[in-house]
């Protein structure tokens, strides 16, 4: 508590005069310093270091204090982490620290990493390059600093060229042609960038790539017109199956991340998800509870709202609302939401302990 609040004075009487370990273990396995983290104190977290506090301790899935700050896009508090030796490069089951940066699509914290040498084309198993997870985040400024930096722009398993086109990413598709990605590679499902532009209705897009792209056999009218129309064609057969397919496969890759404490990926996973289903009520409920874990009380209160909305008579709903209250000490408009939960859901435990809190 004395680390979130961001009380230095009692950190150093815990630490100096009762020998409370500065390294220990809290709740859900938080320590000290990830709890000055969340609370946002360089002071705490300047203090916790300098008197033993491991720069590099893994928490839930090997997720160490930088890696966290990444995600938060704190440019001095990953400085901080830095000049007290964290390592740049430390792998967790989401990648390395410039791997969640680009995610979160957090340039300020990309730009320190990178200025301390994180590899840009670091491959692991089953995890995007930091360049398309900055393309996943629709972050131009990430994805301009990786190719500055000299990522690799013709990736051979998610090509970046044609994942921006699918997210109509225009200044991004400028930036990597300009670097030399080839328009010519196609996606895991076979489509150039040219085509997933013209499924996309992205007709600048579309202009920008015919020049460069190799005629498409399937397409009889090899023009932009043409290629658009025929586009549309093939969506109409298609359906909605491929976004439903998308939407589970998020959602599940939120619930993975939520679970080894990895909540900053988590609430990005679950933007993106809200990106292709922005009526779910679930996601933003889930999303609401990422930016609560991260101490972050005004977002979770926006997606418990907005959740609200949705679902007037979900008591996970109000829940959500008075733990995003509770975070920002409204503790009456906290009360009222949990009771609101109550009547909905009488038997539930969990609303009766957070009732018993007030």
């Amino acid at each position: 508590m004395a680390a979130r609040i961001g009380s230095v004075p009692v950190c150093r009487y815990l630490v100096e005069e009762i020998g409370v370990d500065v390294d220990a273990d809290g709740d859900e396995s938080v320590t000290p310093l990830l709890c000055a983290m969340f609370g946002g104190s360089l002071d705490t977290i300047r203090y916790l270091l300098d008197h033993g506090a491991n720069p590099d301790k893994v928490v839930g899935d090997r997720f160490t204090p930088l890696h966290h700050a990444a995600g938060m896009g704190d440019r001095e508090m990953v400085e901080l982490l830095l000049t007290k030796g964290a390592s740049v490069d430390s792998v967790s089951v989401s990648g390395t620290p410039l791997h969640i940066a680009a995610f979160r699509g957090q340039d300020e914290a990309m730009k320190v990493l990178l200025e301390n040498n994180a590899d840009h084309n670091k491959i692991l198993p089953g995890i995007d390059t930091p360049l398309i997870s900055a393309i996943t985040a629709s972050s131009v400024k990430c994805v301009k600093l990786l190719v500055e930096a000299g990522a690799d722009v013709n990736d051979d398993l998610v090509p970046p060229l044609a994942a921006a086109a699918d997210k109509g990413l225009t200044a991004c598709l400028k930036c990597l042609l300009e670097a030399g990605a080839d328009p010519n590679v196609p996606d895991p499902s076979g489509r150039l960038p040219i085509e997933l532009a013209a499924l996309n209705g992205t007709r600048e897009d579309v202009e920008i790539l015919f020049p460069v792209t190799s005629c498409i056999p399937t397409v009889h009218d090899w023009s932009i017109d043409g290629i658009i129309l025929h586009a549309k064609s093939v969506s109409m057969e298609q359906g909605d199956y491929s976004n439903v397919k998308r939407i589970d496969e998020l959602k599940s890759l939120g619930v993975k991340s939520v679970k080894r404490n990895d909540y900053s990926t988590a609430a990005t996973v679950y933007s993106v998800a809200i990106e292709h289903d922005p009526h779910d009520a679930t996601l933003f409920s889930n999303r609401s509870l990422c930016w609560l874990r991260m101490g972050d009380g005004h977002n979770a209160l926006q997606d418990a709202l907005a959740c609200r909305e949705m679902r007037p008579g979900w008591p996970k709903a109000c829940y959500r609302q008075g733990a995003a209250l509770m975070l920002l000490k409204d503790y009456g408009g906290a009360r009222d939401a949990f009771l609101d939960a109550a009547k909905l859901d009488p038997q539930s435990s969990e609303i009766k302990a957070a009732l018993r809190k007030l």
